[in-house]
């Protein structure tokens, strides 16, 4: 018997499917979740994926304007984000309907967000945070598992997800291993409101990487996701390139002592984070034999490129597209 589609996720943000097209980097913009909310689920884009505060501005106008439903920006709240106080201030003032907070206290952004009306879901990988961010305040729980694109968790969802749920009084939103109707039955079934769903979005006709990283996700299989800690100084997930094989995935034993002193640990992981942000940027839009292409083992599920609402009716049907 298929799980029932209606959540405390659709209730709470008046939608049809308890899904969020998640927020990529590099990856997300206007139209993917324009597409998004017209198949009737939600989608987020990162603030980081705007260079100045006005485009960012722009886009969350063009979304009021166009969208006819919610739709959220992903803000990273740590020190490693120079312009997180202004893409706040913009966020609350245009009232986006949600806020995903990622690495970092959430503390300010929920303050700030709950007094203008503004919803706020914290990334988690752990139950003594998702309880620490609950009792903040936040509207939901983000459970980032060990199938999750982009920085992983440690541990996998069928665990995580009842964890949590028997911790927390807040709607759990699972992210990581959902690509087809059956792993979204499944995840739904553990006890989770909702699924954050990234990677499978990344070939799609609206995505506006160029065509190499769109046909990478289509051909590479989850065997071919390792984690590297060359992009932000923290584990993330890349496609094992010749590239990635080439340079290695681990960083050097000067950038490893660097980030363990306390003196420049700060400095760091910002010059790690932009230069790491600068490769992928020219791997997902220019020719380049450095290909640094982030994605999750969900693109086991990919196996062609199609438009966004072909994607998410190969999350609520059985048999989707296909």
């Amino acid at each position: 018997m298929p799980v029932s589609y209606e959540t405390p996720l659709t209730k709470m943000l008046g939608i049809k499917y308890p899904i969020i097209q998640a927020p990529m980097f590099l990856v997300s913009n206007v139209a993917m979740v324009k597409a998004a909310v017209n198949s009737g689920i939600t989608g987020a884009i990162p603030a980081l994926n705007y260079r100045t505060i006005e485009e960012l501005e722009t886009a969350i106008q063009t979304l009021k304007s166009e969208c006819d439903g919610p739709f959220g920006i992903n803000l990273i709240v740590n020190k490693s984000n120079f312009k997180y106080r202004e893409q706040l201030e913009v966020c609350c003032r245009l009232k986006v309907d949600f806020l995903i907070t990622s690495l970092g206290s959430p503390e300010e952004t929920i303050r700030q967000a709950h007094k203008a009306g503004v919803k706020v879901f914290c990334d988690v990988t752990t139950v003594e945070y998702a309880k620490k961010v609950e009792a903040l305040g936040c509207d939901a729980i983000i459970a980032v598992n060990k199938e999750a694109g982009g920085h992983a968790g440690n541990i996998s969802s069928q665990d995580f997800i009842p964890q949590l749920k028997a911790a927390c009084n807040i709607p759990i939103i699972s992210a990581g291993g959902v690509g087809d109707y059956e792993s979204l039955q499944q995840v739904l079934e553990t006890g989770a409101d909702g699924v954050s769903v990234g990677s499978i979005f990344i070939a799609t006709d609206e995505a506006p990487v160029n065509i190499e990283y769109k046909q990478a996700i289509v051909d590479y299989k989850a065997s071919d996701i390792v984690l590297t800690t060359k992009l932000s100084g923290s584990p993330c997930t890349v496609i094992n390139t010749p590239y990635v094989k080439e340079i290695g995935t681990q960083q050097n034993s000067l950038e490893r002592f660097l980030n363990k002193n306390k003196r420049f640990k700060k400095w760091m992981k910002a010059f790690t984070f932009i230069k790491g942000m600068k490769n992928l940027q020219k791997a997902a839009f220019s020719a380049t034999y450095k290909t640094l292409w982030c994605a999750g083992p969900t693109i086991e599920y990919v196996d062609k490129i199609k438009p966004v609402r072909e994607v998410v009716q190969q999350l609520i049907t059985p048999n989707g597209s296909k």
